[in-house]
């Protein structure tokens, strides 16, 4: 893999890599990278979806890289961390900038606003002690709305030449150590804001290694997403009253009112069509917003507290604006063509209701990726689940590289490694896959339950219980439960505790890593779960030895993005339900059942008691993107098995 990076690097040519677990994939991509970063004097932009990753990277991979590679390097090699601008404090906003009003919930509830007031004089005196201003060493944290009162987002930001705090500015400063270090950690979400949005985020850079690839898609369309309620236009508002005329923002403030009493009547989902009410809503908003922006004007010089309220107005108006009119736009193509999908969220009757809103997602993200990150940068993508189906051509057309991965073997000698420039259409990119350390097939089995009846709506059937039952009383506890929903996760809870003497945890009865970490401590326990646990529990040794899936983890019916990316490839004449349904159920089963080996010495079972994934057409797909289990159908052969591996297991 470092082989690869290092030609990947050289040559310009993108590369994607599939890395099991503990293949070391990040040493393997880091040093070719600080090599090349320290004689080119250039910059590289690692990036990845989670911040555990972020921190093993800063806090352990790359200062012992560091030190190993100081002598043959003849420096040491730095890096830095960076986050976007909301995650650091704005010392301008803590002292003089305009806070935002309590939202109107809130304006009758005493004991929040009291709360609220307590946690900004922490901050206040916080800002005097910290040296980064980093949100995250704020212990403990705050909400989001008081964090909100000390920061801004960089369309809010003055800009380092007229704020008058400028030279202390903690976001500047993180800005300007990662423009000076070799290597730069970030995330998705700030690379995506980098890439797809008009204003510089990341240092100049010339190579960008995406770690935990298979999340991009779904980072990039979260920061692609917009959003419209009553509650923003209220807000915009409220932050130009004071510099316009005040009919002028009125008008904005009642087509906000008006918004909330039609989406009010509304149900929740996708809207193929835009409904009449709304049809002259949004456009109302648009117009008062327009209105409102017009009447602020274009900049001007004026006191740094003018500026400073001017820039939060204007930014809170442009993004009301803009997306009234990306929701406008929405419906303007056939479906075919159609590139944004629009959805009502919030659901009234929840036990936590949440206010409605109208949103926006792009159907799609490849074009956005190939143009703004494979077009300008050599991009090297690695993951330990990237193959689905076998192949790497399903993610590659996600992210916009053309399928069939294309390597041009150069002539020995040649003065050059690049390719020279050429008409050919797409990026060329390599695909590898370098294994993994482990035996997949002498250590895990895949135990396919053919006989159980196919998972229905209403629940976990009894069948499907007693066979959960009898694999959990085999292994001896250590289980880890991944459900496709939490009404399934507590009723196999719930059913559990009565049937077995096994300890059997719950997601949300307490924070997730405290009940990983006493999964992990007690061999006995279980743990049941949904989403975060089927892709971020990491408990390597005796404490794991049984993976139970309770069925193939489709996108639900309803959900707006997922369904209408599968009409859309519908409408062009492909197969949806095998692009979009079967690859986002083939990513979260490899994700899952690699939960079971987390390193060398792990033995287990990964048992899916979802009977289509032996007897489906689809099965076959989402089988090749498995890792290569030795696959039985017998139940007595399982059960035997997890027998023998708990009592050779320490207890």
């Amino acid at each position: 893999m470092a082989d690869a990076v290092g030609r990947a690097i050289r040559t310009g040519e993108h590369l994607a890599v599939q890395a099991g677990t503990g293949t070391g994939k990040s040493l393997a991509y880091l040093v070719p990278a600080i090599r090349h970063a320290v004689e080119k004097e250039a910059t590289v932009v690692v990036s990845t979806a989670t911040i555990a990753l972020q921190r093993q990277l800063v806090d352990r991979d790359l200062p012992r890289l560091a030190k190993a590679l100081k002598k043959p390097l003849g420096r040491e090699p730095t890096f830095a961390i960076l986050k976007g601008r909301r995650n650091y404090m704005c010392l301008h906003r803590l002292d003089s900038g305009a806070p935002d009003e309590p939202e109107d919930a809130q304006l009758f509830d005493p004991f929040a606003v009291s709360r609220l007031g307590k946690e900004v004089t922490r901050l206040r005196e916080w800002a005097s002690d910290t040296e980064t201003g980093d949100r995250d060493e704020l212990v403990p944290g705050v909400t989001d709305q008081a964090w909100r009162q000390v920061s801004v987002t960089a369309k809010e930001c003055l800009g380092a030449s007229r704020c008058p705090i400028g030279t202390d500015c903690f976001a500047e400063k993180a800005r300007a150590e990662a423009g000076r270090a070799d290597v730069i950690v970030t995330n998705h979400a700030l690379l995506a804001i980098d890439a797809l949005q008009g204003y510089q985020v990341l240092p100049d850079h010339d190579v960008v290694i995406i770690d935990e690839a298979h999340d991009l898609v779904d980072r990039v369309t979260s920061v692609a997403t917009g959003e419209l309620t009553s509650a923003m236009c209220a807000s915009a508002a409220r932050r130009c009253g004071k510099l316009i005329d005040a009919d002028v923002a009125d008008g904005l403030l009642e087509a906000g009112d008006g918004l909330a009493l039609i989406i009010d009547d509304l149900p929740a989902g996708r809207m193929d069509e835009l409904p009449r009410p709304l049809q002259g809503a949004i456009p109302a908003i648009r117009d008062a917003a327009h209105r409102c922006i017009t009447a602020l004007g274009s900049d001007r010089k004026e006191d740094v507290e003018g500026a400073t309220a001017r820039k939060l107005a204007r930014s809170l108006l442009d993004e009301v604006h803009d997306t009234a009119v990306r929701l406008l736009e929405a419906f303007d193509e056939d479906q075919a063509h159609q590139r944004d999908v629009v959805w009502l969220s919030g659901d009234k009757y929840s036990s936590n209701p949440r206010p409605p809103a109208l949103k926006v997602a792009p159907l799609g993200v490849a074009g956005l990726l190939r143009e703004r990150v494979f077009n300008q940068h050599t991009t090297i993508l690695t993951s330990a689940t990237l193959t689905l189906g076998g192949t790497f051509d399903t993610m590659a057309r996600q992210w916009g590289l053309p399928p069939g991965a294309a390597r041009v073997e150069q002539a020995p000698g040649a003065a050059t490694e690049k390719e020279a420039p050429s008409d050919d259409s797409g990026p060329k990119w390599t695909g590898l896959d370098v294994g993994s350390p482990f035996d997949h097939r002498r250590n895990g089995i895949l135990y396919l339950a053919k006989h159980l009846p196919p998972p229905g709506r209403d629940g976990l059937t009894s069948s499907t219980m007693d066979e959960l039952a009898e694999l959990i009383e085999a292994a001896g506890g250590r289980t880890l439960g991944l459900f496709s929903s939490m009404r399934a996760a507590k009723q196999a809870t719930e059913e559990m505790r009565e049937r077995l003497d096994f300890p059997i945890l719950c997601q949300g009865d307490d924070a997730t890593s405290l009940l990983v970490q006493k999964f992990s401590e007690d061999v006995r326990t279980c743990l049941f779960g949904t989403l975060s646990l089927w892709q971020g529990v990491d408990v390597p040794g005796p404490s794991l030895q049984l993976v139970v899936v309770d069925r193939i983890p489709f996108p639900r019916p309803d959900d707006p993005v997922s369904s209408a990316r599968q009409r859309a490839v519908e409408a062009r004449g492909g197969n949806g339900f095998l692009t979009v349904a079967a690859t986002h159920a083939a990513l979260l089963l490899a994700q899952g059942t690699g939960r079971l080996h987390r390193s060398v010495t792990d033995r287990g079972v990964v048992a899916v008691l979802d009977s289509r994934l032996a007897n489906a057409r689809y099965g076959g797909f989402l089988r090749a993107s498995l890792p290569p289990f030795w696959p039985t159908m017998d139940p007595k052969v399982v059960r035997e098995a997890l027998r023998r591996l708990d009592a050779a297991a320490p207890a």
